[in-house]
């Protein structure tokens, strides 16, 4: 492979630098150049709303590589500069500074950003954080070491928002979570696991207050809801969602829905541009529809399969997706997707210990696993095999995991 050839890629991110690293080790001699806006090293993000914040651990001590492997594998980082647009036609891409810089393959591992809501007062309103980089973490930690009584109201009852509760009540805070739907972790998983999680809090002391649509923020800081309420707050948390950074996609004429469209081998609707990670809309084979995934192990995947295409090598994308979230001393792990299922089994171990089986009608979806790894584990190699499940044999927490798969004689 010629050493002429160029690689730019659009996000220093999980997929980003998993695509760096991985096009060297499947032989891409050429340059490697990763642009990304955050001036920090490229670190783990999941801890953002966990160890960082619950001020146990620091960015230096979870970075995705130490500087020198960058060094070694001759990739270099361009970080604290944002691409502005892109010329496919002479295939190059522009820099804040107005230099450019040529490609002969491009990526986007552009990822997402925080979704403001429009509620009045929050652009005048002090100490009010997003939690998607180091820097919003670095501003929370030094919001709370300053107040005095440390109230937190949290907007948005999703993982981020929960995991955020987790860590600061930890810390000592006083937190209320306000979110806007029926129940918390409503778009997301099932009435029986949102139950769960409410109870988890409550019995940790974090205050949760569901049917609450906030519509301003006043200026003494109290969080005002439009059925009266209000809410004191020294800091305010926004965790109500994300926003995909499509737009120098669509600049360019990318074909977007939800997401950048790929391909199963991450590529985009142009010649020789890529994408990968939480910005991709991707077809997913073992469920048979579109997705578009906000988890490492999606970035992960999807940047090996790129890198083996960008040098020649055939590979598509066939991944089951999984997720966790670590909440006070509850592990949740998540394998599958749920969307489409008509029963599920829910298997209790023992206490802050089950396992909840989604199922469309014999076939197996997902598993939410609590506290029970073998679940998981199971789980997963059960949907991955196809296995037909006994039911009743998996409700009951006596019988043995491995034994609950149903064998047919011939």
């Amino acid at each position: 492979m010629s050493e002429d050839k160029v690689c730019v890629v659009i996000g220093a991110s999980h997929a980003g630098v998993n695509l760096a690293f991985n096009l060297r080790k499947e032989g891409w001699e050429g340059k490697i150049i990763v642009f990304d806006k955050d001036s920090n090293l490229p670190y783990h993000r999941p801890p953002l709303s966990k160890k960082y914040l619950e001020l146990e651990d620091s960015i230096q001590n979870n970075l995705l590589k130490p500087e020198e492997s960058y060094i070694k594998d001759n990739i270099d980082l361009k970080l604290g500069v944002s691409v502005v647009s892109i010329n496919t036609d002479e295939q190059f891409v522009s820099l804040e500074d107005t230099s450019v810089q040529a490609y002969d393959k491009l990526v986007f591992a552009t990822g997402a950003r925080a979704f403001i809501p429009q509620i009045q007062g929050i652009q005048e309103a002090k100490n009010v954080f997003c939690l998607r980089n180091a820097d919003d973490v670095a501003g929370i930690r030094d919001a709370f070491t300053t107040s005095i009584t440390k109230k937190v109201v949290v907007i948005g009852g999703g993982y981020i928002g929960l995991e955020t509760a987790a860590s600061l009540k930890k810390l000592g805070a006083d937190v209320t979570v306000l979110e806007r739907e029926e129940r918390i972790l409503a778009r997301v998983t099932t009435p029986y696991l949102s139950e769960f999680f409410n109870e988890l809090h409550k019995a940790n002391g974090v205050s949760i207050f569901t049917n609450k649509n906030v519509t301003e923020i006043s200026n003494t800081n109290a969080v005002l809801c439009d059925d009266g309420s209000s809410y004191e707050a020294d800091i305010i948390i926004v965790g109500v969602g994300i926003i995909v950074n499509t737009e120098l996609a669509e600049q360019i004429g990318l074909k977007i829905e939800n997401g950048i469209c790929v391909n199963t081998r991450t590529e985009t609707s142009q010649k020789d541009i890529y994408a990968i990670g939480d910005c991709t809309y991707h077809y997913n084979s073992i469920y048979d529809r579109f997705v578009r995934l906000e988890s490492v192990q999606n970035a992960v995947d999807q940047s090996k399969v790129a890198a083996k295409n960008i040098c020649n090598k055939e590979a598509t994308y066939e991944t089951i997706p999984w997720f966790w979230s670590d909440q006070y001393d509850v592990k949740l792990q998540i394998v599958g997707l749920v969307n489409g299922f008509d029963d599920k089994v829910v298997r209790i171990e023992g206490d802050k210990k089950f396992s909840i089986w989604y199922f469309k009608g014999k076939k197996l979806l997902a598993v939410d696993s609590i506290n029970n790894a073998k679940s998981y584990v199971l789980g997963t190699k059960y949907i991955k095999t196809k296995a037909e499940i006994d039911k009743i044999e998996l409700v009951n927490p006596a019988s043995d995991l491995k034994s609950v798969v149903v064998i047919h004689q011939d």
